[in-house]
């Protein structure tokens, strides 16, 4: 018996709304594993110095290397929800002991660099997804991100450990040391003292709204007990990092941006420099007077635009208030950066990539004159100050040479490294090999 024209419409239709069902069941992956492996070697020429101190960047030549391998284990747990899983292994040698700049020529190297590798728990944490509506979004198998689906207005929690730039201030232009600028002025904002230990991840909390184009995002996280010490504080209550975000996708003239405005509050036992320094008779220290529990904030903006399908521009632009010592990240109070990345398919190289990038940051006045009177910070320390911003111009050329594995060639200029007009400039040179799948 043929079948009526109606009824034949929505067999059609049933077969494909199938079909759709079981692709979809297809591409959502139960469990992933992705892994990468970056070296890099790097070398700084001698740099004029007429002077040094216990935190200087040294002025004889110097070569350092690390080497990082990491594998990021996904599973899903049922519905949305995942568990994610990253051991690492690190190992390095940092030009001057990683002393003597705000802006560190190689992000990959951390402040417990050593010659011997070093196997940790980088993440390990739950993600929930609440689908809340919307268009269909498809997510991709990569690191920490199972392929599947989920709608454009959202809800994502994750609690657990993690690095918080992870999630707060992202950008697709300077973020990654292993694969874009290696400074540490463009992983992030330089004056954004972010919870972390010294390895630079932490644990804690945080929630996402998504729609539509806009983010709105919260976070508390632990902070070292010490500053910028591996042993994380475990009373979120009482000490800890907030951090809240807004972020806009727009569109300009057929180009894409993001603009995200990003605010943050810690609250720590820290040394304050004013009193420090009232307290002081001769070189200042952080531990006169003793260390006590105080609040530091900042408020910083981040801004990354599409000029045209070769040539992306970004600006970060933050300020703290800069009463107290650095706690987790690098020695700055203020801080700008601005660059720009071109892809290679101008030059007929469609899987290269060139970036050039200039980051300024400074002190506060009170933190520039602890500096100036001989004190020693956890990175700086000339023993005295003629004081400049410092200033790192980055250039990297970034070539794929099979699916996955990259080379890349890196020069640095960072002029008055750690805030000292009497020294420098300092040259950085590196390649950087870099696989991932």
């Amino acid at each position: 018996m043929i079948a009526s024209e109606p009824r034949r419409h929505a067999l059609v239709a049933l077969s494909l709304c199938s079909s759709a069902l079981v692709a979809q069941a297809q591409e959502q992956e139960d469990w992933n594993a992705h892994a990468q492996l970056t070296y890099v070697g790097q070398r700084k020429p001698a740099l004029g110095s007429p002077y040094a101190g216990p935190n200087s960047l040294r002025r004889e030549a110097e070569s350092s290397y690390s080497l990082t391998a990491t594998a990021a284990l996904g599973l899903r747990l049922g519905g949305s929800t995942e568990f994610y899983l990253n051991p690492e292994v690190a190992q390095g040698k940092p030009i001057s002991g990683l002393l003597g700049l705000a802006g560190f020529s190689n992000g990959e190297l951390a402040k417990t660099s050593g010659s011997n590798p070093k196997l940790y728990r980088a993440r390990l944490f739950l993600r929930h997804t609440v689908d809340l509506g919307g268009e269909s979004v498809n997510l991709e198998s990569t690191a920490n991100q199972l392929a599947g689906h989920t709608t454009s207005h959202r809800l994502v929690l994750t609690a657990g450990a993690v690095s918080v730039l992870d999630i707060f201030d992202t950008n697709n232009l300077a973020h990654d040391p292993r694969m874009q600028f290696m400074n540490w002025s463009f992983m992030t904002h330089a004056a954004y003292d972010y919870p972390a230990d010294s390895r630079g991840y932490t644990y804690g909390v945080a929630a996402e709204y998504i729609a539509d184009g806009w983010a709105l995002r919260a976070g508390r996280f632990s902070v070292p007990l010490q500053p910028n010490q591996l042993q994380l504080d475990s009373q979120l209550l009482r000490r800890y990092g907030d951090q809240v975000e807004l972020s806009r996708d727009y569109r300009v003239a057929d180009q894409t941006g993001t603009v995200r405005l990003l605010v943050y509050r810690m609250k720590a036992a820290m040394a304050d420099y004013a009193d420090t320094l009232a307290a002081a008779t001769g070189a200042p220290s952080l531990d006169t007077p003793a260390r006590q529990t105080r609040t530091k904030s900042g408020a910083g903006v981040n801004i990354e635009h599409h000029v045209s399908a070769q040539v992306a521009l970004f600006l970060r632009a933050f300020q703290a208030d800069g009463k107290t010592e650095t706690y987790a990240f690098t020695e700055a109070d203020r801080s700008f950066s601005t660059g720009a990345q071109w892809d290679g398919l101008a030059w007929g190289r469609p899987n290269d990539t060139m970036g050039l990038g200039l980051a300024v940051s400074g002190l506060s006045t009170t933190h520039r004159e602890f500096l100036r009177r001989g004190g020693a910070t956890f990175f700086l320390g000339d023993g005295t100050l003629r004081y400049r911003g410092e200033q790192d111009l980055e250039w990297y050329y970034r070539s794929e040479l099979s699916k996955g594995l990259f080379l890349t060639g890196d020069v640095q200029r960072v002029r008055n490294p750690g805030y000292n007009a009497d020294r420098g400039p300092a040259l950085f040179y590196a390649l950087r090999l870099h696989w991932e799948q």
